[in-house]
């Protein structure tokens, strides 16, 4: 039986053969057609082959570089290990020793072990402790989750790429020719969705580096830079964060022309955001997906009403427990790096309901708080719906046996007064049920991954919020600078 990865290759021999010269990749500085990227690509493996590595950790920013040597490490089946760009001098240290590796490609190598060898690109490390892996791993990535300690996620190639084909059955009728990498590579759900999928499909790949995207430093967006982006590649797709989505909806009065397709994913997409973005001619179709489940589960189709997060993908089976929690089959991880084997079913934490075949997420577990009336209050919902008023640029809403929900609330612009938040507190207030109001706020500094108070994927990290802000969050407010709604 042809396993996915010889079908993948076979897949880019066949484009190659069939349109040689079309674009493959493409990052503005550097192009490669089919034909030059199979031939890069043999030149790769032998270089991965002559230094003998076997788990690479790839620290690149997007460029023909990152793809190119991921595509090589996956065509050897050598264990590859997407650094992200934010992790901080002990994430990085916690990663090598955690995943045991030998090489590692991209700037940062000497301070963690590693030192030049006779491949000018691929720094190595002598006799490194290689921690056991779950048979088969091909990938780990690394989740940023609500801890400063991040989990490896032990993938193989074949769940890899079973994602990658089914959602290339699932947007079929977008017809995509032209991606834009948008985030970066080193995320699963663009490395999959946005380097396999388009070439799988023959399509051409933009990716350009992330200052180019708009990207600042590890947290800041530039919507006017990103907009240049879109209209210098002209792309037919995007993948986006919520947060990204936002900010090119407030600064485009109207969609790029030629987009088919923004699928967005990684946090919850409030509603009105949504219906705001389709109204503007935005192609926005939300997903839903988890690491553990080798990125994407469920997609709303191009073309189809939106309901909820969409149908499962061709691969995915879901079923919903009988505490109301998502449990995902299919393509999932073989299991953390240390920890025991994973089950065939994956619990994703993640609380759901069937509306048809579609899926309806009604927020996370550990998340959803009882208010001391005893109503049930997912935050995502509510912080959703404060961060679409231009005034907010963030919010973490918490209410646990209160009786009035507090909010954390990150101003748009410093200089915006007290006033001023006042009412756009009460404009998304009177779009609310009484129970998920916002009664009192509070100013706080911006939610950044640098301070670990938000994932890569633009989730908030609420443990690590709530410890900073756990006396005015939990406790009582008569000498902290808080604000009354309503």
């Amino acid at each position: 039986m042809t396993s996915r990865r010889d079908a993948f290759l076979a897949r880019l021999a066949e484009h190659a053969a069939a349109r040689p010269g079309a674009t493959a990749l493409d990052d503005g500085r550097r192009r490669l057609d089919y034909a030059g990227l199979l031939a890069e690509l043999e030149r790769r493996r032998a270089r991965l082959a002559t230094c003998g590595c076997r788990r690479v950790g790839l620290a690149l920013d997007n460029g023909l570089e990152w793809a190119l040597w991921d595509l090589a490490l996956l065509a050897e089946e050598r264990v590859a290990v997407p650094v992200p760009a934010f992790f901080h001098a002990a994430q990085r240290r916690h990663l090598v020793s955690a995943a045991g590796l030998d090489a590692w490609i991209g700037p940062g190598a000497e301070p963690l072990g590693f030192r030049a060898g006779r491949d000018p690109s691929i720094a190595t490390r002598a006799a490194p402790i290689l921690p056991a892996l779950h048979p088969g791993t091909t990938r780990i990535t690394f989740t940023s989750g609500t801890s400063a300690a991040p989990k490896g996620v032990c993938l193989d190639t074949e769940a890899v790429l079973t994602v990658a084909t089914s959602l290339a059955e699932a947007i079929a009728p977008a017809r995509i020719e032209r991606h834009l990498g948008m985030l970066p590579l080193a995320t699963l759900l663009e490395n999959l969705g946005g380097l396999y999928l388009p070439l799988w499909l023959g399509a051409g790949v933009a990716l350009p580096g992330a200052a180019e995207l708009g990207w600042q430093g590890a947290s800041g967006f530039d919507a006017a830079t990103a907009l240049a982006a879109i209209e210098r590649y002209r792309p037919h797709s995007l993948i986006l964060v919520p947060q990204q989505l936002q900010a090119l909806v407030d600064a485009a009065p109207a969609a790029p022309a030629g987009l088919r397709l923004v699928a967005v994913g990684g946090a919850r997409l409030a509603e009105p955001l949504l219906e705001r973005a389709l109204t503007a001619g935005w192609p926005v179709v939300e997903g839903y997906g988890l690491s553990e489940c080798a990125s994407v589960v469920c997609l709303n189709r191009p073309g189809e009403t939106p309901r909820g997060v969409g149908r499962p993908l061709p691969h995915a089976r879901i079923r919903i427990g009988d505490d109301g929690e998502v449990e995902v089959a299919g393509a999932t991880m073989l299991g953390y790096l240390g920890e025991p084997p994973a089950s065939s079913w994956h619990a994703t934490g993640d609380l759901g309901r069937r509306e048809g075949d579609a899926l309806v997420l009604e927020g996370r577990r550990r998340e959803v708080f009882v208010t001391a009336y005893g109503r049930n209050v997912d935050p995502q919902w509510v912080e959703g719906v404060l961060a679409i008023r231009p005034g907010i640029a963030q919010a973490m809403v918490h209410g646990e046996a209160l009786t009035h929900n507090r909010a954390l609330i990150v101003p748009a612009a410093a200089g915006l007064s007290d006033d001023v938040i006042d009412a756009e507190i009460a404009a998304a207030n009177a779009t609310l049920p009484d129970y998920a109001r916002v009664g009192e706020w509070r100013r706080c500094a911006p939610f950044t991954v640098r301070n670990d108070q938000l994932t890569a994927n633009g989730r908030l990290r609420r443990a690590a919020i709530l410890a900073v802000h756990r006396d005015w969050l939990c406790g009582a407010t008569a000498d902290a600078p808080t604000h009354h709604n309503g």
